[in-house]
């Protein structure tokens, strides 16, 4: 029987690069003759003409498909919850700005076949920013120290992934998946390869500051322990440091009652610093609490407004 390979691309207002991407991706599966494929976008409530070209490429092509979202669920929600509607022997996330280079599909498909359950895109270069590049390093280095799990760094999602690895990830039922993690904790039998990421090809970027924050903050509260014991550490020594230095302060008072006067700029001073240590450490705290409770709620991944060209119209069961 002929085996199918997925390909997963979610957008977010790429009106200028589903169409020159969908072109691209068919002539490589179409280049590999002895495998079925299916090409399924999940588009995250886009504001520009993402859609139509979407539907564009759906009537034209019954193998390409497509998820509308009722509204934008995040950057991990939805491409996690497109993972999960594919129906392929596997499946390959790929972003929709031609950063991933489709040229790394053949690539993916031989490990694959050589026996790889995992095949993953690694940045071993990039044509991004160069202070962008070099803060994503930093924090890959300091997450991977702090991690209880491994983490693999400059790994973005780009990749491969056996069919039962997706269903690895459907039993999860983990509303805030975070697929990097995901797939160096529980993860099978991986491949690594290297690759240059490209400049996005047109369009803008929806990535700023918060979603880069965002990111980072789920990735260490999702799997790091690491905050909340500095924070006891720390405290623990402040407060040590604290009781000694009252100590010492009341002794020289005692002793040089008339002539020991240091006025309250010790006392301001020390008020300021612990209270800036505890208010960092009050929202790491609220990070980690806001994480859970953000998981206890259990709600879905995603709710879906339509899809096209699914033979099922109702979704996969998670």
């Amino acid at each position: 029987m002929m085996k199918k390979i997925s390909v997963m691309v979610p957008t977010y207002n790429e009106e200028e690069n589903v169409v020159p991407l969908s072109e691209a991706i068919i002539e490589q599966l179409e280049a590999l003759p002895q495998y079925d494929y299916e090409l399924v976008f999940i588009d995250n409530d886009s504001k520009d003409s993402t859609r139509e070209k979407l539907e564009m490429l759906c009537k034209g092509n019954p193998k390409i498909k497509a998820i509308f979202n009722a509204k934008n669920f995040g950057q991990f929600n939805s491409p996690f919850y497109g993972m999960l509607q594919t129906t392929g022997d596997c499946t390959i996330c790929m972003c929709a700005d031609f950063q991933d280079p489709v040229e790394m599909i053949p690539r993916f498909i031989h490990e694959w076949e050589e026996g790889y359950k995992i095949v993953t895109g690694i940045k071993t270069t990039s044509k991004e920013n160069p202070i962008m590049r070099f803060l994503r390093t930093c924090y890959y280095k300091v997450i991977k120290k702090m991690s209880d799990v491994e983490q693999i760094e400059h790994f973005t999602g780009f990749g491969l992934y056996d069919k039962s690895f997706i269903n690895v990830l459907r039993e999860l039922d983990d509303p805030m998946p975070f697929l990097r993690g995901i797939v160096a904790e529980l993860g099978f039998r991986r491949k690594d390869l290297p690759y240059e990421q490209q400049k996005r090809r047109a369009g803008k970027t929806s990535n700023n500051w918060y979603r880069l924050y965002d990111a980072a903050m789920l990735s260490f509260t999702s799997y790091t322990k690491v905050g909340m014991r500095i924070a006891t550490i720390i405290g623990f020594i402040i407060a040590f440091f604290s009781i000694a230095i009252g100590f010492v302060y009341l002794v020289l008072k005692l002793i040089y009652w008339d002539s020991f006067a240091m006025g309250n700029a010790p006392m301001l001073i020390g008020m300021f610093m612990l209270g800036g240590i505890q208010l960092f450490f009050i929202g790491l705290l609220g990070e980690y609490v806001l994480n859970i409770n953000s998981r206890m709620m259990k709600r879905p991944l995603v709710i879906e407004e339509r899809r096209l060209n699914f033979e099922e119209k109702t979704p996969i069961k998670l």
